[in-house]
């Protein structure tokens, strides 16, 4: 069974609110035959849309290959929050890395958030970036280690985009009784992440990026040229950027060994209308601390987004009974709510929670496993393997060097292993450990 067709129609996008609200773009053709370029991009999310258009623009004749649509995969379904950081606190990273490693990926993040908002402007992108991530905690103790780690921020690293919230600071906000307290980054961000992807595939078509879409790649030979095997014909190149993430199946066994799949969920109620109020008081994103992260915020018509639980296998479970039990812990008055959309998707993670960032053959990149913090962190790894085939690999070598083992057992005992260690993390959120 093949992810890229488990749970979705070829080449059609999930019926969720952001398809329903997306900026309408011309599919491209189905690969024919043979075809060549500089450089082949393998997937059409935010990491291939990036490095495709940063390669063109330097001059690079480039092939985008893309099983579906531009867009389809995470990159269009996601929850849309542009945060700070890597997916592990900058605390953690010290003690993995070391200090001077630690600030180096604080400030490559940094030009993540910034690389978006820039790519928007440049290309005039329409996707309602707006300011603003709370993370709100459950409990005393997360609350004082959050406002801790504020401070930690502000102290090392010179944040002064972040502050501390207390139980009633955040009540204001998202007035959810089930919250503590928490901090609220100003200087993160959220946005309609499919219109996002489909303004950047249009940025790459004006930088004479060519599309390959509804095209299957099952097969990469390296050689004098790469080989990329389609169903339908094949693509010779110099270089290749994998950039399918949670859809790369078997494609490279050294990715598969270290990047994990796994399903994810949303929700989209029908419009609130006044009662937004009791769902949030200002046009900003949630993000809490349960182990499976529930985040969510409202959309431009006023309908909560609300993203919340996993799966671990290849179908998707009943999402409407998936997300609305985290949705009503929260938000117990809207429990009998209806749902006009609801979907899910397919991202990718590490066993460390950071991003997998590698050259796993000869002209060969690969980047993937953003755990849920793809928005800036997979736009901003697509330049910087531009970059690095353009001999400027200074960032890409700094994420390149982040410890990230195997799961254990590789692709074969990822799926089971996963699944026990998440049942125990469940446990503990349920148990508030």
């Amino acid at each position: 069974m093949n992810l890229l067709y488990s749970n979705d129609s070829a080449g059609t996008f999930p019926p969720s609110w952001y398809a329903a609200t997306a900026h309408p773009r011309q599919p491209a053709d189905q690969l024919r035959g043979d075809a060549s370029a500089d450089v082949c991009v393998v997937g059409g999310g935010f990491t291939g849309l990036s490095a495709a258009l940063h390669l063109a623009e330097r001059g690079y004749s480039v092939a985008l290959i893309e099983a579906h649509r531009a867009g389809f995969g995470a990159s269009g379904r996601n929850g849309g929050q542009l945060g700070s950081g890597q997916r592990v606190e900058q605390t953690d990273l010290e003690k993995m890395v070391g200090d001077a490693e630690a600030l180096k990926l604080w400030e490559l993040a940094e030009d993540a958030k910034d690389l978006v908002k820039h790519l928007i402007s440049k290309h005039n992108i329409e996707c309602d970036l707006k300011p603003g991530i709370a993370h709100a905690t459950f409990h005393k103790s997360e609350t004082a280690h959050e406002h801790a780690y504020v401070e930690h921020l502000q102290t090392r690293y010179g944040y002064e985009q972040i502050k501390a919230l207390s139980a009633e600071e955040l009540h204001t906000i998202c007035p959810s009784p089930r919250y503590k307290g928490g901090s609220l980054d100003m200087g993160a961000a959220h946005l309609h992440p499919l219109n996002f992807a489909l303004g950047l595939a249009q940025a790459c078509e004006k930088a004479g990026v060519t599309f390959y879409e509804n095209t299957h790649v099952h097969h990469i030979k390296e050689g004098t040229k790469i080989v990329i095997r389609c169903d339908t014909g094949r693509v010779l190149a110099d270089h290749v950027i994998l950039a399918a993430n949670g859809y790369l199946g078997g494609l490279n066994r050294r990715v598969a060994g270290r990047v994990m799949p796994i399903n994810n969920f949303i929700a989209a109620t029908e419009p609130l209308g006044e009662d937004a109020a009791r769902v949030l008081t200002q046009d900003i994103a949630v993000a809490d601390s349960k182990f499976v992260v529930n985040y969510f915020r409202l959309s431009a018509d006023n309908r909560l987004l609300f993203g919340g639980g996993e799966s671990y296998g290849y179908k998707f479970p009943d999402i409407d009974k998936t997300v609305r039990k985290p949705m009503v812990e929260i938000y117990p008055h809207l429990k009998d709510i209806k749902f006009d959309y609801t979907w899910g998707g397919t991202l990718a993670i590490t066993m460390k929670r950071l991003p997998y960032v590698a050259r796993v053959g000869t002209n060969i990149l690969s980047a993937s496993g953003y755990s849920g913090h793809g928005v800036g962190t997979a736009t901003h790894a697509g330049k910087l393997m531009a970059d690095a085939i353009a001999g400027h690999a200074e960032g890409f070598d700094t994420l390149s060097r982040i410890p990230n083992t195997p799961f254990p057992g590789g692709p074969a005992l990822r799926t089971p292993l996963l699944t026990l260690a998440m049942t125990w993390y469940a446990m503990r959120d349920r148990l508030g450990v």
